[in-house]
């Protein structure tokens, strides 16, 4: 059996990324709309359908196009989480002050007290409490 399924995948594009959170995302549609007794329940057979004719497809290049913009639009995503995030632990032990010429962010060590400032970018000094 396992044998006839492997000969019928051959030269079919198969799961990825994409059909992942597809898949992810018809679960959590279909569970919201069970739960508030919706009658669009035929939404999820919609987007298990579009995986479906994703996975078993025999045209790969177009396919894997789909998937690259998907995992392009990820990873801005995850990028920016991450950058907002270092950005809140920084925080914790820093200042982070915009010039008042240039809008350069500055980052400043807590607890120095009023310290003049000097903007690596315009060389504009001001004055800040730390």
């Amino acid at each position: 059996m396992r044998e006839r399924i492997i000969r019928f995948m051959r030269g079919r594009y198969g799961n990825d990324n994409l059909n992942r959170f597809l898949i992810v995302v018809t679960i959590i549609a279909e569970a919201l709309l069970f739960l508030t007794g919706s009658p669009l329940t035929m939404i999820g057979l919609v987007g298990l359908i579009i995986v479906y004719f994703r996975m078993f497809s025999r045209n790969i290049y177009k396919r894997a196009e789909e998937n690259r913009i998907y995992l392009t639009y990820e990873n801005r995503l995850k990028s920016s989480w991450r950058r907002r995030k270092a950005g809140w632990q920084q925080r914790k032990t820093h200042h982070i002050y915009k010039c008042p010429s240039c809008r350069q962010k500055i980052r400043i060590p807590r607890g120095k007290g009023r310290i003049e400032i000097s903007c690596p970018r315009c060389r504009q000094t001001f004055i800040k409490k730390s």
